[in-house]
């Protein structure tokens, strides 16, 4: 229990200690995270209204796909993604082994099939009389999904939470595509594995804390202006 302590306080100090590398980790942690996120979100929410709201063929075979997908173990997604980027690899040229680059792919990959399923599921619950009454009051494809981006807004908010929560708890793939160098690539998954592969068991817990708060900090948010959004009724 003492050691847990121990990390709790060097936690604190961290964070208020003003700790350049600290800062560091955590906010090339929250950048990874949040463009990998806004990635999948700009892709995955027409993709997925598309699949949702119309009738076409293979569209179950594309389901079963993006389910799949949302299971994949992302030691996988680094690897795949290492044969393409690596030096020899069809990508190489591209440079983008051990970047930021890369770990964002890495988390996109990983993240898209979260945001694209929930959001499929969503638009399929969706009424089909609103629909026609949308359309018939003379709006378009723009104004139309818009409506019923509006109408699914707390599906949105649980992909956007399912979402930034795998993307800012990954470190399979980031690891692997991103080397864990310090001040570039490093993030807060693949510090707490460095401190615990070298016993700082102190600093691991006080990284694991921060990015406990990290998770926590963006849930409350998403849920206040989520229950904001159910009290004003918009």
């Amino acid at each position: 229990m003492e050691i847990i302590f121990d990390g709790i306080k060097k936690a604190i100090i961290l964070i208020f200690g003003g700790d350049k590398e600290t800062y560091s980790i955590l906010l090339n942690t929250i950048k990874v995270s949040s463009i990998s996120l806004f990635i999948s979100m700009l892709v995955g929410f027409p993709i997925g209204a598309l699949i949702g709201l119309n009738k076409f063929f293979a569209k179950s075979l594309i389901i079963t796909i993006i389910n799949i997908g949302m299971g994949i173990p992302p030691i996988v997604v680094g690897l795949i993604l290492t044969l393409f980027i690596w030096r020899s690899g069809i990508l190489g040229f591209l440079e983008l082994m051990y970047s930021n680059t890369a770990m964002i792919i890495a988390q996109i990959i990983i993240v898209f099939p979260i945001i694209l399923g929930i959001t499929i599921a969503a638009f399929q619950q969706i009424n089909v009389g609103l629909i026609n009454q949308a359309k018939s009051l003379g709006a378009n494809k723009i104004q139309l999904f818009w409506i019923l981006l509006k109408e699914i807004k707390f599906s949105i908010f649980v992909a956007i939470a399912a979402g930034f929560g795998r993307a800012v708890s990954e470190v399979g793939a980031v690891l692997i595509v991103g080397g864990n160098i310090k001040s570039e690539t490093r993030v807060l998954t693949t510090a707490i594995l460095q401190m615990i592969k070298v016993g700082k068991f102190d600093q691991a817990i006080a990284l694991a804390a921060i990015l406990f708060l990290l998770s926590f900090t963006i849930n409350v948010i998403i849920t206040i202006y989520q229950r904001k959004n159910l009290f004003l009724g918009i």
